[in-house]
Order: structure tokens, then C-alpha cells, then sequence
């Protein structure tokens, strides 16, 4: 490809992203108003996984439950991202399988939500963390078994070590990044900002991963996601006037996954994401802790909620997250570089 060429083809991956943030930017009025008219408020949390109340993340939290934030919003950058992909970025082999992420992790989401906002029983908001955790085990089986049987991929690269053939085995493997990254993201959606702020630094790092090993319509797609999610990030910013709610995490923390996947850089996602790492396992530290002896490692979780129990305010630690995570981006393009992830 010549130099003339792929100018042209970066210009168009990056007027793609330009696009996805406009069309989201149009469509935020649209979604404003039936999101106020019919009150799309989240019931908010009142017990944990393990039973106690949450007195300290209601506490910290009290503010925003009196103001009555929308949530759902994450549906206006999907559509965006899917009108341009389907439009302008359709591709069998580099688009179909995030874009199908996407969209089944957004279906998911949207009816965990409505059952959210508007369903009978308040008290046990949404659905059960079981179905969810089977109806995205079941995204993941398909998307994987395309991933293995029509698209031929069937080895893992370990930097600085080389492939690992897995055969069908790999589609375990897919499952498991889609699901935990998922989960990972919608854990990590509790403040102002800050999902939508980390999502936007891993999928620029994978974009620009995708663009080194010559995948032009994966990196088209990455920083389509990275447009539609700036638009979000405009509204979504301290003090939020909406949140993206689990249509958005699920989206996008499934779609995150299928991308690391295609890219062959699995083992850099806990690198360039590494803060969704942290985040959903501090949940777990302090669910396994509770468990089994009783205690609490920290004074809320995940993390965030910690930190701003200790005193930090929350745009704090929202912005330093979001330092972390730049740095995290950058350290794992160099290692996808120099690891073998992308050909001389």
C-alpha cells in the first residue's frame, strides 16, 4: 500500500469518528427529551450482592438520587456507532464480530434497564446477575464460534514469546474476554465520567494497534466507538446530566473484548484496560472477603466508591483514573510493537 493510499485511509477512519461524534451530538436532544418526559430515573442499589446495605455508597451518592439523572443514554452513541459502521464500515472479517458485540451487549443492557426504570418489582431492580451472566455467556459462544470457524482464528499471541495454538479451544478463550470484560466495564460505570473516560483511552490504544497491523476497518470501527463516546463524555462529565447505564457498559465492555481478540493483543487488555481490571477486582476481593470471613477490605466497592469514601472527591478520582489509564495506553502500544503483536 502506498503512502498516498493509506493517507487516504487514515482520513477516512478518522472522519468516521468525526461522524459518529456529530450524529451522537444530534441525537442527545432527541433522547433528553423522552429520557426527562418519562422519567428514565435508575432505581438506585439499596443492599449489596451479600445482603448488608449500602450505607456508604448511598450516603456518598444521595445528591445524585434526589436530582433524578437519567440513565440509558449509552443507546445514543450505539446507534451512532452502528448507523456509520453499517453505512460507511461493513466488513466480514474486521467489523462484523464487534459490531455484533456491541449490539448484543446493548440488547442485554437495554433490557436489564427497562426492567430497571420501569418494571413492577423495585425492590430487586433489573435483572438477576445470573441471567445476565448466562445471556452473555451465550453472545459470547456464538461470536466465538464465528470467531473460530468462519473467520479461522485459532491461536493467541503471548508477547514476547509468540503464538499458542489453542484450536477450538479458543473459543473459550473468546468467551471469557467477553464476558469479563463486560462485567469489568458495567463494575466500573459508578462515577461521573469515568467509564466513558477509560473506555475512550482503550479503544484509541486499540485503534491505533489495529491501524499499525494494517487492519484499517477494526481501527475505523475502534475510533468510531472513540467519537460516539466523546459526545457522551461532553454530557457525561461532573456533574453528569445522564448516565450511560448497562445498554452502554455492556456494549461497549463486550465489544473492548471481541476487539482485543482480533487484534490477537488479549494479553495487553489487562495492560491497556488495566484500571477495569482493578475496579472488578476489588468487587470481588470484597464479596470473597465478606464471604468468608466476614469483613470488608475496603470501606466501599469497588475501588472508586473507596476512595471517594475516603475522602476524595469524586472528580478526583475520576481524572486520575483517567491519567492512569492514558499511561496504561501507552505502555501497552509499545508493548504491542515490540512484543510481536504487529509484523516489521
Amino acid at each position: 500500500m502506498s503512502i498516498v493510499t493509506f493517507g487516504n485511509e487514515l482520513n477516512s477512519v478518522f472522519l468516521m469518528s468525526l461522524m459518529a461524534f456529530l450524529l451522537a451530538m444530534l441525537l442527545t436532544p432527541v433522547y433528553t427529551y423522552f429520557a426527562y418526559k418519562y422519567k428514565f430515573w435508575k432505581t438506585q442499589r439499596t443492599a449489596a450482592v451479600t445482603g448488608e446495605k449500602l450505607k456508604i455508597f448511598n450516603l456518598l451518592h444521595k445528591k445524585k438520587i434526589e436530582r433524578h439523572i437519567p440513565t440509558m443514554a449509552g443507546i445514543i452513541a450505539v446507534v451512532a456507532i452502528v448507523a456509520v459502521t453499517l453505512v460507511f464500515n461493513l466488513d466480514r472479517a474486521q467489523t462484523w464480530l464487534p459490531l455484533a458485540a456491541l449490539v448484543g451487549g446493548a440488547v442485554i443492557g437495554l433490557i436489564d434497564d427497562i426492567l430497571n426504570v420501569f418494571g413492577s418489582n423495585r425492590k430487586d431492580a433489573g435483572l438477576r446477575s445470573w441471567v445476565k451472566f448466562a445471556m452473555i455467556i451465550g453472545v459470547g459462544l456464538v461470536l466465538g464460534w464465528f470467531f473460530f470457524c468462519k473467520l479461522g482464528y485459532s491461536s493467541v499471541h503471548i508477547p514476547y514469546v509468540g503464538d499458542w495454538q489453542m484450536g477450538a479451544w479458543i473459543v473459550g478463550l473468546f468467551v471469557f474476554a467477553v464476558v469479563a470484560t463486560g462485567n469489568a466495564v458495567n463494575i466500573s460505570d459508578g462515577l461521573d465520567g469515568l467509564a466513558g473516560g477509560l473506555l475512550v483511552m482503550s479503544f484509541s490504544a486499540f485503534g491505533v494497534i489495529a491501524l499499525l497491523q494494517g487492519h484499517l476497518k477494526l481501527a475505523a470501527f475502534c475510533f468510531t466507538v472513540v467519537g460516539a463516546l466523546l459526545s457522551y463524555l461532553w454530557f457525561n462529565i461532573f456533574p453528569a446530566r445522564f448516565f450511560m447505564g448497562d445498554v452502554g457498559s455492556f456494549a461497549f465492555g463486550t465489544s473492548l473484548g471481541v476487539v482485543a481478540m482480533m487484534t490477537n493483543t488479549l494479553f495487553l487488555l489487562p495492560i491497556i484496560g488495566i484500571l477495569f481490571v482493578v475496579e472488578a477486582g476489588s468487587s470481588l476481593l470484597q464479596m470473597t472477603s465478606k464471604k468468608l470471613f466476614h469483613r470488608k477490605i475496603f470501606l466501599s466497592a469497588p475501588i472508586h466508591h473507596h476512595l471517594e469514601a475516603s475522602g476524595w472527591p469524586e472528580a478526583k478520582v475520576t481524572m486520575r483514573f483517567w491519567v492512569i489509564a492514558g499511561v496504561a495506553a501507552f505502555v501497552g502500544m509499545a508493548m504491542a510493537m515490540t512484543g510481536g503483536h504487529i509484523a516489521p
